[in-house]
């Protein structure tokens, strides 16, 4: 469910273009939106996606079960573009048309994904030491006004 459908129930083409960036960022792993990530560092897929990102890992994502019939670089323009999909601010998020070029397009400059607008994570040195857990929400929630 996009942001703005979430908090101001605002409904748009560009609500779907987020759902549409969740399913993609759901089928690369193979893993529902919510749910248990390792060391529990997001308690979402969208914050792990975006972490691993970040990281440069984020081929690491992939289902183990394709096993290696996989070009990493098409892996990564799928996430970059779900990663597109899922940007807070709904104005930033491409297209459908936008999408589908970017899918399909050999020489297609992807522009760089900004972090997600709904990131759930614990202190990871919390990770570290399994025997004290502390909590980090972070909710970002931008609203646009009228001059």
């Amino acid at each position: 469910m996009s942001p703005e459908y979430a908090i101001d129930g605002v409904f748009s083409e560009k609500s779907d273009v987020f759902s549409f960036g969740v399913i993609v960022l759901e089928v690369i792993p193979g893993k529902r939106s919510t749910g248990y990530y390792p060391c529990r560092e997001s308690l979402n897929l969208l914050g792990y996606v975006w972490k691993l990102w970040k990281e440069g890992k984020a081929v690491e994502l992939l289902d183990p079960a394709i096993g290696s019939s996989f070009q990493a670089d098409e892996v990564l323009k799928c996430i970059q573009v779900g990663l597109l999909c899922i940007e807070e601010n709904s104005v930033d998020r491409p297209t459908m048309n936008s999408v589908i070029s970017m899918l399909t397009s050999k020489n297609c400059v992807l522009p760089l994904p900004k972090k997600p607008s709904l990131s759930f994570g614990i202190n990871l040195r919390a990770c570290a030491d399994r025997s004290q857990r502390s909590t980090i929400i972070e909710f970002t929630k931008s609203t646009l006004e009228v001059r």
